[in-house]
């Protein structure tokens, strides 16, 4: 085996920006399109975002379930030619913006065409469908039955559902199945839907020699499906409600903190059952995926814990999290699955400790390396091996954006140190440096390939509104681009 043999280079992108006829990026020709840009650009890995339904202000990490797959991303051309739709429904999927995600049509335009699919097809596919829904019994039934409920009650969170449905009383349960079998149904079919063109798409880009590289929300939303069916396992009062909820006190992003507002698990009862609910969660992403990113790894040693009803996150307080001994669990109950710790954020020597322990490779952001006064460990010389490393996240800005907004002496000290060069694009002399370091892994965002600024960010840590929208614009993947990733790939023995 040679001494580069480990190294690879990937892109991060997630499945909403990809361009396409509909509201948001789908799993459907474009996103083969763009595997056969990967393979063609000499990538290996494809990073996304949580494939997860998201609850509030549209982000992924947010789930509604932690099981479930994102019926938007359900791609309605594909339904369409594969005769599951009538011929012309794909006709009210067409004409949005090209370079945003229209996540209010998501709603108006494909859960009907969805709707219609099961009303159309329910009965032929039911045989199919029940096998699906035999697999995925130890989550599915109590997602369908949440999500039928939740529409019954108009969206509302369901601590507002009459109180026998709050406390899950069996008879009560079993009535709600009876009375709403078709919506129970429904929900059923959407995920049958999703995880068959999914199985598919991850598929062809294994023939490809992609990896597919998913990412793991560490908590769920306090309206999720988990929270309803596993009370138990969460930090919450006598009324149900969370306690405690998540978050980060000031950093980098906000001098308030970040106030996530997701319910904290109750990890000494999560410890009592074995871990189980999480076993069965890390198992089932360790199936559709080839790579796992363990978002906010950090408070697996300690974490955040705001009272609930406070408004700022700076009055938190650190609690020790489950440690080692959960993250030999996951080892032991789901072997061979390869996991990476987002060990971002406030670190301290236990969490490093934590981390060599693991054995896990860990993650390194360029973009806060450039402090003149420190001696950062993000600066590509003095990166590791066991590392994945990126210019930024999707917690950041672009490259560009980010030399057009920090401060100067950061700035200056990035186009000292990088060698930018205008007339090549200063993007590219992030990305030779990226490719140059140590690290194993090297994965670049696909905004900063791309050049552009900060009107491409995807996310800014503490705005509730307004993220997860951007998407890429049609005709940007060219030939000329994928050349030049692949002669750096190559160049740098990441090919």
């Amino acid at each position: 085996m040679s001494a580069n043999s480990n190294r690879s280079a990937g892109v991060l992108m997630h499945l909403t920006s990809l361009p396409g006829p509909g509201p948001i990026g789908a799993m459907g020709k474009q996103a083969y399109d763009f595997i056969d840009f990967l393979e063609a650009a000499g990538q290996k890995i494809w990073q996304i975002l949580p494939l997860t339904p998201p609850a509030r202000g549209n982000s992924p990490y947010s789930p509604l379930g932690a099981f479930a797959g994102n019926p938007f991303l359900i791609d309605i051309p594909q339904l369409e030619k594969q005769k599951l739709l009538l011929s012309g429904s794909v006709a009210r999927y067409e004409d949005f913006p090209a370079n945003r995600v229209d996540f209010d049509a998501c709603e108006r335009v494909v859960m009907p065409l969805l709707r219609l699919c099961h009303k159309e097809n329910g009965a032929a596919l039911a045989g199919e469908v029940a096998a699906f829904r035999a697999r995925q019994r130890f989550w599915l039934e109590d997602y369908a039955l949440f999500m039928a409920l939740r529409t019954h009650y108009g969206n509302k969170n369901y601590l507002a559902w009459p109180t026998p449905l709050l406390r899950r009383e069996s008879e009560a349960l079993a009535r709600a199945r009876e009375e709403h079998a078709d919506e129970v149904d429904f929900w059923i079919f959407s995920q049958y839907l999703f995880f068959s063109q999914w199985s598919a798409l991850r598929e062809y880009a294994n023939r490809r020699g992609v990896r597919v590289f998913g990412d793991m929300p560490i908590y769920v939303d306090r309206e999720s499906a988990d929270l309803w069916a596993h009370g138990a396992l969460f930090l919450l009062d006598k009324n149900l409600r969370p306690a405690f909820v998540a978050g980060v006190p000031p950093d980098a992003f906000s001098s308030d903190g970040q106030l996530w507002g997701s319910p904290l698990y109750d990890w000494e009862a999560m410890k009592n059952d074995g871990y189980a609910w999480w076993l069965m969660r890390l198992g089932a992403a360790a199936d559709i995926y080839d790579m796992i990113r363990i978002d906010h790894f950090r408070a697996l040693e300690s974490y955040w814990a705001i009272p609930a009803g406070e408004k700022k996150a700076r009055h938190g307080s650190w609690r020790k999290g489950p440690g080692i001994g959960f993250l030999d669990a996951m080892r032991a109950g789901v072997p061979g699955c390869v996991m990476v710790a987002e060990d971002l954020g406030l670190l301290t020597d236990d969490v490093r400790k934590l981390l060599r322990q693991s054995g896990l490779p860990g993650v390194s952001v360029m973009l806060f390396a450039f402090k003149p006064w420190e001696r950062s460990s993000y600066l590509p010389h003095n990166m590791e091996r066991n590392r994945i490393a990126y210019i930024g996240t999707h917690d950041n800005d672009t490259a560009i954006g980010w030399l057009d907004c920090a401060p100067a002496e950061e700035t200056q000290f990035a186009r000292s140190y990088l060698n930018l060069n205008r007339e090549e694009g200063e993007h590219w002399g992030f990305i030779r440096a990226l490719y140059a370091s140590v690290a194993d892994t090297a994965i670049v965002q696909m905004q900063d390939l791309l050049g552009l600024g900060n009107e491409a960010r995807i996310n800014i840590p503490s705005k509730e509104e307004g993220n997860w929208g951007w998407r890429l614009a049609p005709g940007l993947l060219t030939s000329d681009l994928a050349r030049k990733m692949r002669e750096f790939a190559s160049l740098y023995h990441r090919c």
